[in-house]
């Protein structure tokens, strides 16, 4: 029996904020199997799908080519799976392999953080997607500050809807020892691809 996904409550103002947005977001659910409610044109332009296919898979669905060969991601996955438990951190930051639409490979530095209702109760997971495969040092810190500012920009739309977005920042400026492993987990997938 299919699970039905729960309505996306979100206004029109903070979807228009999300599609405008000039990097790759992800809105999920705070359900079990964290199901998109939400992506933004530059997620579609990322990893070559369309809205209308990732809307309501979980995200890890990236770690599998469409020809079905799958990423490892051991040490991404641990992370990821600690910050989804109830008492996990409020964010995360890690390079993860995912693929894209055309089964190309990319690494991804993927940052996600918990949105929780007043109550305290996790509502949505905000995630947004980077390629470091081949990114330049002034692309990454671009980013990192488009991140900033994006965080900084959302905030007062989610308290809009009583929601709060915590610790992000911190997250942020402590991406550089999470870059230098992304560079070396592209070193070592051109060395040893089996993609």
């Amino acid at each position: 029996m299919k699970s039905v996904m729960p309505q996306l409550e979100i206004d029109r103002p903070l979807q228009d904020f999300f599609q405008k947005s000039s990097i790759a977001l992800a809105l999920s659910f705070a359900d079990d199997d964290h199901h998109l409610a939400l992506v933004n044109q530059r997620f579609c332009d990322l990893t070559g799908y369309d809205s209308s296919y990732v809307i309501g898979k979980n995200c890890r669905m990236l770690q599998t080519s469409p020809t079905g060969v799958h990423a490892e991601n051991a040490e991404a996955r641990a992370k990821i799976n600690a910050f989804l438990e109830v008492d996990g951190p409020e964010t995360v930051r890690t390079t993860i392999i995912n693929f894209r639409n055309d089964a190309t490979p990319f690494v991804n530095l993927l940052f996600m953080s918990k949105l929780k209702a007043t109550s305290g109760q996790v509502r949505y997971i905000l995630a947004s997607q980077f390629d470091v495969s081949r990114a330049h040092t002034h692309l990454l810190q671009a980013y990192d500050v488009e991140l900033g500012d994006t965080l900084k920009r959302i905030k007062p739309l989610l308290d809009d809807h009583n929601i709060m977005i915590e610790g992000t920042l911190a997250t942020i400026a402590n991406s550089t020892t999470t870059i230098a492993q992304a560079k070396l987990t592209l070193a070592e997938l051109e060395q040893n691809s089996p993609y």
